[in-house]
């Protein structure tokens, strides 16, 4: 089982979210965010660390690089029983993220707009996001990742009765609940694409 102690928020939909987030700030996490998922929370009156503070390199480029960093993903991959690994995050200045709630950018919404223009469709074609949870799903033995706000009340539930940690089960669940996503949405993209 791994304790939750560091949590990244990243999220279109955030039905939910800040209910979530309040729940798990009662385990002592930290929260790591983006954008107008960490203005969202900060108004919710939870303390948030910018991604671009805890990497030291600004969001740029209109939004289109933030998350893909290597202290970003490897803080989802590290194996955290190996030695070289726990070695090269102590030099690097990496600190392991236990959880990830991610949703996607809405391609969907976006193209089923009437008269919606290629460009339009392409900037909400979501990068770091399925990295990320592809990133946190590899290594779900020791990352949670949560892309379904259906899944908040029984991560808590677990959570509150194993002392702030989520199960090797759960996390397995929800990372093939991550691929199962994930490839719909590139499947969707590829579709669209194909067309336009």
């Amino acid at each position: 089982m791994t304790k939750i102690k560091r949590v990244l928020i990243s999220v279109s939909d955030k039905t939910g979210v800040a209910d979530f987030a309040k729940s798990l700030s009662s385990f002592g996490v930290e929260f790591l965010s983006t954008g107008g998922t960490a203005k969202m929370l900060r108004d919710e009156g939870l303390k948030v660390t910018d991604v671009s503070e805890y990497t030291g390199f600004p969001e740029m480029m209109d939004g289109r690089v933030k998350t893909l960093h290597p202290k970003v993903h490897g803080a989802f991959l590290a194996l955290r029983d190996k030695k070289e690994h726990v070695d090269s995050m102590n030099e690097h200045g990496i600190i392991p993220i236990d959880m990830v709630i991610i949703n996607l950018y809405p391609f969907k919404k976006t193209i089923e707009k009437h008269g919606v223009s290629l460009e339009e469709a392409i900037e909400n074609i979501d990068i770091g996001g399925p990295a990320m949870l592809r990133s946190s799903a590899k290594n779900y033995r020791s990352v949670t990742v949560i892309t379904d706000p259906a899944d908040y009340s029984a991560v808590l539930t677990e959570m509150s009765s194993n002392s702030g940690a989520v199960s090797v089960e759960t996390n397995k669940r929800l990372a093939v609940k991550v691929y199962k996503l994930t490839s719909e949405y590139d499947a969707m993209i590829a579709n669209y694409l194909s067309k336009n």
